[in-house]
């Protein structure tokens, strides 16, 4: 698949998760049950963001190159703040959000570490996900060192032509190898699969092992007209549905 193909299909996965607002929680099913960043949590509750991945990142307790970083960051992507040794303190505070937010037009800011001013994010809604809040910052002072290219490489590993999706569950990441149009079909069949499943217990009152352990509902002539059509044109991916 060349560039032009992987960027046609990022394209209409980011579109189809937008415009559905499909949860992480049905993302990280479609990746197998993976793909979460770990103890990442939503700084402001309500948000639904989802758009390419951009890394940035700060290390050694030192904030000055983060600065350099975020001038030039794309539109619309959501930026994957990481860290390396920079302890339990912030990474940074209100005015970087508000200049990543408001003037640089980032749609969601995902850190992994710390973030201080969090009356202010709060008051400000920000879409912002991070391990929690410190009122103690990093230092604004030059790096005598760069970081180390491997670190850098390993991270970019992770996040390079990704897409990230972020909601009140956390954030879950589809990796570049995983941008195909398999794929797409998963996130059809996924939203179908909860479609029937709520079917079956809220209309037909069947209880949640009948429906999602029995599979009950594979007796197609059980459900109505419109979802036992759907159902049979995605019937290959039943191996995805396990709660």
């Amino acid at each position: 698949m060349n560039n032009d193909d992987t960027a046609e299909i990022r394209t209409a996965i980011i579109e189809k998760i937008r415009k559905n607002r499909i949860s992480t929680t049905e993302i990280a099913d479609c990746l197998g049950k993976t793909g979460a960043v770990p103890n990442i949590r939503p700084l402001n509750e309500g948000h639904h963001k989802v758009g390419r991945a951009e890394l940035v990142y700060a290390y050694n307790e030192s904030n000055w190159g983060l600065h350099k970083l975020i001038e030039d960051v794309p539109e619309d992507c959501i930026l994957i703040v990481e860290n390396h040794e920079c302890g339990d303190r912030a990474i940074f505070g209100e005015i970087v959000a508000k200049y990543l937010t408001l003037y640089r037009g980032v749609n969601g800011l995902v850190v992994n570490g710390l973030l201080r001013d969090a009356s202010i994010l709060n008051n400000e809604d920000y879409p912002i996900w991070a391990k929690g809040t410190t009122p103690i910052g990093c230092f604004n002072k030059p790096h005598e060192e760069p970081l180390d290219e491997e670190i850098i490489a390993k991270w970019g590993e992770r996040y390079e032509g990704a897409v990230v999706v972020c909601d009140d569950g956390g954030v879950v990441i589809i990796p570049k190898k995983d941008l195909t149009n398999e794929f797409l079909d998963k996130l059809e069949f996924i939203e179908l699969q909860e479609d029937i499943w709520h079917y079956c217990v809220d209309t037909k009152k069947w209880s949640t092992y009948r429906t999602i352990c029995k599979k009950d509902y594979l007796d197609t002539e059980l459900l109505p007209n419109e979802l036992s059509e759907k159902f049979e044109e995605f019937v290959k991916w039943l191996d995805l549905e396990e709660s």
